[in-house]
């Protein structure tokens, strides 16, 4: 069976008083992690996902967020992934 795995990474440029509870909203989303900060209130943000829907989903749930000027994306990767049965020798 093959599954998809979907890698994205973005600049969130928010308002930088508010760039806090963003990164903790973002944190919050599955497969979302915040990795840096700004104090202009810049964002580096990966998203992980096994659809490209479910980044997509991440990307206007960030975009939702009150406080959230824009996100920039910067890279996206899509790679099939072999699973391998249980029965297999």
């Amino acid at each position: 069976m093959t599954q998809e795995y979907h890698v994205t990474s973005l600049v969130v440029h928010a308002a930088p008083s508010q760039a806090n509870v963003i990164s903790d909203a973002i944190d919050a989303l599955p497969g979302a992690e915040v990795h840096a900060t700004s104090p202009e209130g810049k964002l580096v943000v990966t998203l992980e996902g096994s659809t490209q829907r479910a980044i997509l989903d991440n990307v206007e749930a960030i975009n939702a967020l009150n406080g959230v000027l824009s996100s920039s994306l910067i890279y996206h990767q899509s790679e099939q992934e072999q699973q391998v049965s249980e029965e297999t020798p």
